[in-house]
């Protein structure tokens, strides 16, 4: 950029070179979808389907499995069989053995998904927001309090625990990424019994919120209908008025299918609270907006 010229988003407004949305177009990700597009509202109105990498190549035999399974429970025990194989991650227990007998920590994409939806501030939530702001390289705009610069305490906070060396071990990220392809098959697959049909390109889900403190409002066309550029990784319910539960204002959303994470149904032996939660990587949505 020239000297003196100013740095603006696509509406013209002037952008601070040091916040998050200054730098939001030159994020590098490991999807085929560049980081601009996708957190683009465009991107809501006609989604493309989004692969990370070459991990389901890599794990070629699992899908290949998967594809014949006869049903979701018996799909999701092959799930876990070969991540407790390919990560020694077992639902029941999150450590290791050791040769003197101790029991070591050991990573795992189920204690991170729990440390989220007992609360999503702490460190297990940091480190699925970095693993997003890897793969998909959309930034956070929230993590115990609102992310408005990189040189901010918020920001500094937010790098310590995603980084923290307690969950960055047996390949956490990558766990991370079969997680999401296997979350993404079982939404194409279709179960008679699936919250979505597999026919379907989006999902209606709601969130309650109090106020708009986390979110950066792009626009406000009117009092029902809302912009929002969402956290990098948010949550959502699928019933109405469980998300009444979390605030007084009720946000409505029609969530594009490939940016869904997880949710609950795809691992049902898994004792998870919150059967209603969805995991979803964020960006600019239109939603609506009622009082409860």
């Amino acid at each position: 950029m020239a000297d003196g010229a100013a740095l603006r988003d696509a509406n013209g407004r002037a952008v601070d070179p040091e916040s998050p949305l200054a730098l939001r177009a030159l994020r590098t990700n490991l999807v085929n979808v560049p980081a601009d597009a996708l957190c683009a509202e465009s991107y809501n109105d006609e989604p493309r389907r989004l692969r990370i990498g070459a991990t389901r190549s890599e794990h070629a035999a699992l899908f290949e499995a998967l594809d014949e399974s006869p049903n979701a429970l018996s799909a999701s025990d092959i799930f876990q069989q070969h991540m407790a194989e390919r990560f020694g991650v077992n639902p029941d227990f999150s450590g290791a053995e050791g040769a003197d007998g101790k029991r070591r920590f050991r990573a795992s994409y189920l204690r991170l998904l729990k440390g989220w939806m007992f609360d999503s501030n702490r460190a297990e939530g940091a480190v699925l927001k970095g693993w997003v702001e890897s793969r998909f390289g959309l930034l956070p705009t929230y993590h115990k309090e609102p992310i408005r610069r990189f040189a901010s305490d918020a920001w500094v906070v937010y790098g310590e625990e995603k980084l923290s060396t307690r969950f960055h071990n047996n390949n956490i990220h990558q766990q991370l990424d079969l997680l999401y392809e296997y979350c993404q098959w079982t939404i194409r697959r279709g179960w008679p019994d699936a919250p979505m049909p597999n026919w379907a390109s989006h999902i209606r889900l709601y969130r309650g919120v109090n106020d708009f403190e986390e979110h950066h409002i792009v626009a406000r066309p009117d009092k029902r209908t809302a912009v929002l550029r969402l956290n990098n990784l948010c949550s959502f319910s699928i019933q109405r008025d469980i998300a009444g539960q979390f605030g007084d204002y009720i946000l409505d959303a029609w969530v594009p299918l490939p940016k869904v994470v997880f949710f609950r149904d795809i691992l049902p032996r898994y004792p998870f609270q919150g059967e209603g939660e969805y995991l979803v990587i964020g960006g600019d949505y239109r939603v609506g907006v009622s009082l409860l």
